[in-house]
């Protein structure tokens, strides 16, 4: 993959696409840049977990996990279901999987 050339000659056009393109990626960036939220896409990218199973993965309280969730949610990362009083949740797509991936390579592989 290779990036594309800045150059001053651009249209407004690609500098406003660019710019929204930009926007979209910090917003993704600063989602995952918590270690808490993390660890759920950390589990979520095995498969789809309740708020329950999540709570006890992380050992974290109800009130913490659901907070880390909804930063999720309202980035698009994750996406929720309910059945019955369960919500469960699973990666929106498969950008989080990535980058977990990504992360994983360079961080955890090698230990």
């Amino acid at each position: 993959m290779t990036l594309p050339k800045l150059s001053p000659d651009m249209s407004t056009e690609e500098m406003d696409r660019m710019a929204e393109n930009a926007a979209r990626a910090a917003g993704f960036l600063k989602a995952i840049s918590h270690e808490g939220r993390l660890m759920i896409l950390c589990h979520l990218a095995s498969g789809e977990k309740s708020v329950t199973e999540l709570e006890e993965l992380l050992s974290a309280r109800q009130a913490a996990v659901s907070q880390q969730l909804a930063r999720l949610r309202f980035e698009g990362l994750v996406v929720p279901r309910r059945e019955g009083k369960a919500i469960y949740y699973s990666l929106a797509d498969d950008r989080p999987r990535k980058m977990i991936e990504t992360v994983y390579e360079l961080f955890c592989a090698d230990q």
